[in-house]
């Protein structure tokens, strides 16, 4: 039977963590680059007073779906069209160019095996940790904000995609997993269709009335459902599971963009996820980080500014594309927002590691980078954002025309 004490160390550090921040409200970083470092200080880099054992790798495992769940969910496709599309693609394989640059340099310098998992792995954004940023800077509907999160939205997108494409830990290859992915998406698009036409059931839509808010949660238990579905239809393919959670999570965002009947959904999905099983993930992953090994090996530690330069490259240089219609200090307000990546780096490292493409060192590396691109990318942007130079163009309302 599995021992619950490591689970309940972690739980504890998940509640300390914003509490200590709401005590400390000068203190303005995230929650989840605390718990990681939490984790790091009570695993065994550290103190060794936690290790991963059933009961965590259980519920970080579904912790990680969930994040991936809820990243899915921000996607809202009405954002997605016209020149705002063209220019968010067209940003996305700006920073797979560079990207793959940087990668075959740091492949040059034996820190990875394939440049392409760098490339990928530093072509994300983490739209859940930009989002607040911008709504913070009153600029989430305008302009700057609307192009920020239609990027973001590509990156999260085509990068979970790439990832279980090019590096599944399922093995196969990649032309297998291409016909899968296809094969895949048919069948996601298939369900999403049937969920939608079922959506339109008078005598469904009044019983999921009935239901929603009592014991039955029953909004709450169809997302659920979905979610699981998809990660074992994307395993069963042969992909990666955080593509099964992320779709899952965009096809419930899809469907439910009219949210009158039922204000308190969304608000019910995220309690499961933040209030419990993501923290677990992002401690767990704080536990199973290598710090120790990354400072035993000083040469080791130079890779963390590197790889943070390069991330900031990535998803940085290709805002440059929005200073016709933001201007110059927008554009790097963007650049900086983009460039801030945590999760999908956490996620990313660790198929790496079990793949061998990386070293543990390397992996540790990566995701301390991720943790400085939070601690130092948003507050700078939240300068940029609130001090407009005078005559300088400012984003109005965005055009998704």
């Amino acid at each position: 039977m599995p021992s619950f004490g490591n689970l309940l160390m972690l739980t504890i550090i998940a509640l300390l963590a914003p509490v200590l921040l709401g005590l400390v409200p000068r203190l303005r970083i995230p929650s989840v680059v605390l718990e990681i470092v939490a984790g790091v200080i009570v695993g065994p880099s550290v103190l060794g007073l936690v290790s991963v054992d059933q009961a965590v790798q259980v519920v970080a495992l579904l912790g990680l779906a969930f994040l991936l769940f809820l990243a899915g969910l921000e996607v809202d496709p009405q954002r997605l069209r016209g020149a705002l599309l063209r220019v968010a693609l067209i940003g996305y394989v700006v920073s797979l160019a560079i990207g793959l640059a940087a990668g075959f340099s740091f492949g040059a310098a034996g820190w990875v095996r394939d440049p392409m998992l760098i490339a990928v792995a530093l072509s994300a954004t983490s739209l859940g940790l930009v989002v607040p940023v911008l709504k913070d800077a009153g600029r989430a509907d305008h302009a700057l904000g609307q192009t920020t999160i239609a990027a973001s939205s590509v990156a999260d997108f085509a990068a979970v995609v790439l990832l279980s494409l090019l590096f599944s830990v399922s093995g196969g290859s990649t032309g297998g997993r291409l016909v899968s992915l296809i094969v895949f998406a048919a069948f996601v698009a298939a369900i999403g269709t049937a969920v939608a036409l079922a959506g339109r059931s008078m005598r469904l839509g009044d019983l999921f009335l009935r239901l929603q808010d009592t014991t039955a949660e029953i909004r709450v238990r169809a997302a659920v459902v979905l979610l699981v579905a998809f990660v074992v239809l994307a395993e069963g393919f042969g992909l990666e599971s955080i593509l099964g959670a992320f779709l899952a999570g965009a096809v419930v965002g899809f469907v439910d963009r009219d949210s009158a009947t039922h204000p308190h959904f969304r608000t019910k999905l995220e309690a499961i996820g933040y209030g419990f099983l993501i923290p677990v993930f992002f401690v767990a992953s704080g536990v199973q980080l290598d710090l120790g090994g990354l400072i035993a090996t000083p040469p080791a530690l130079l890779r963390v500014p590197l790889f943070l330069l390069a991330l900031l490259l990535v998803r940085g240089f290709p805002a440059l594309l929005f200073q016709r219609s933001l201007g110059t200090r927008d554009s790097v307000a963007v650049g900086l927002l983009q460039a801030t990546s945590l999760p999908f780096l956490v996620a990313a490292t660790q198929i790496g590691t079990a793949l061998g493409l990386m070293t543990a060192v390397t992996g540790a590396a990566l995701v301390c980078a991720g943790l400085l691109s939070v601690l130092l990318f948003p507050p700078a942007a939240l300068v940029l954002l609130r001090k407009p130079v005078p005559g300088e163009r400012r984003g109005g309302t965005a055009d998704t025309t």
